[in-house]
């Protein structure tokens, strides 16, 4: 797509870019070019100087533009338009070249209504969003750039014939799709300009190809160009981008980011710190417990001195063994060591009935002999 343009050329120079050499440059035809107004801001509906293709048809009203500069108005009216209709020129201000032979205003122009319009450069919008930012595209020797276009003639209610053209355009090439999906369709030689301003039949899609060349090159230029009156020298100054809204985001992840990759890094030290705690010091919530006792030799020790000793059936718990079990019981030992402990006790208490028996038995028996 082509909306836009800087085009400050005079009729020898669109001459010359159009392929003319310097002697028929100086004696080259030029038509209505009073109406052409030089701006770095060119949109549809504005007088360009065009290079119209030569002409064989005899008693046409446009053989007079046979290798003639001529002040053309961009976005075409068809010939077939009613008189009595407003010409609007932003509805064909460019035409796809892929289906131009399918189309009635544009089919008819291909045999004979050729032209070339040459500008400086042209500008295209980058989608962000809602946002649009303009780019301004040119070659790199600073040389016109020559687009391919067709013209036609609508004679309006009061008799007075307009000339008008559209830009054709094909897709974009690879070094520019990023910025958008089409292109104007740009001559980058004196064969391809020669080829599109003769007579002779040619394949469209072998001739309007994209423009594939290094030396196309382009920058970022001021939102401010986007309005039609805004159409001087500071159309083309290059600006600085300022980040996207985006790239704030991603910039304000990565900090976080950071963040926590020094975070991580600290922590060893973190934890170097809570071992030597743990190693020195006991915390106060901790109850310090005694020393364990080996309930079991105890217990059988206890059982040794009461089957020896024949007053051992009357000896009770000590208050040894019952402090020791209130230690235990402090402690909170787990159950093992609970039901452990009570078997003791109930083994000895066994022990002493049955010792017992034994002895009041005997005396029974003496007492009777």
């Amino acid at each position: 797509m082509c909306g836009r343009a800087r085009c400050t050329l005079n009729a020898a120079q669109v001459a010359r870019a159009c392929g003319l050499q310097d002697d028929d440059v100086d004696s080259v035809r030029t038509v209505e070019m009073d109406r052409f107004h030089p701006s770095y801001n060119v949109s549809p509906g504005s007088y360009l100087p065009v290079f119209a293709a030569r002409r064989d048809v005899q008693g046409s009203q446009v053989g007079d533009l046979c290798g003639a500069v001529h002040c053309m108005k961009w976005g075409l009216i068809p010939s077939f338009t009613k008189k009595t209709d407003k010409p609007d020129h932003y509805r064909m201000f460019n035409a796809r070249s892929e289906s131009a032979k399918e189309k009635a205003s544009f089919r008819r122009l291909i045999p004979h209504n050729r032209c070339l319009v040459a500008v400086e450069g042209y500008y295209e919008w980058k989608k962000d969003g809602s946002k649009k930012q303009p780019y301004y595209i040119h070659f790199k020797d600073g040389r016109p750039l020559v687009f391919a276009a067709l013209y036609d003639l609508w004679k309006e209610s009061e008799g007075e014939i307009l000339y008008t053209f559209t830009i054709l355009t094909t897709r974009s090439s690879t070094a520019l799709e990023w910025l958008h999906d089409r292109m104007p369709v740009i001559f980058g030689s004196k064969d391809t300009i020669d080829t599109w301003l003769s007579n002779f039949p040619l394949k469209l899609e072998a001739v309007l190809t994209p423009y594939a060349d290094f030396d196309l090159v382009w920058y970022p230029v001021t939102p401010a160009m986007g309005k039609p009156s805004f159409e001087g020298p500071e159309c083309i100054k290059e600006i600085q981008l300022k980040p996207s809204f985006q790239n704030q985001i991603s910039k304000l992840f990565s900090k976080k980011r950071d963040d926590n990759i020094n975070k991580c890094k600290a922590e060893p030290e973190f934890m170097k710190s809570a071992d030597v705690f743990s190693e020195n010091e006991n915390p106060k919530s901790l109850k310090e417990e005694p020393a364990m006792v080996d309930t079991k030799e105890l217990a059988d020790e206890k059982r040794h001195k009461s089957d020896d000793s024949p007053s051992a059936e009357k000896r009770t718990v000590g208050p040894e063994l019952r402090g020791i079990k209130r230690d235990l019981e402090e402690v909170e030992p787990d159950f093992e060591v609970k039901t452990e402990l009570s078997d003791c006790y109930s083994t000895s208490v066994k022990k002493k009935l049955r010792s017992g028996d034994k002895q009041s038995s005997l005396l029974l028996y003496f007492r009777r002999k």
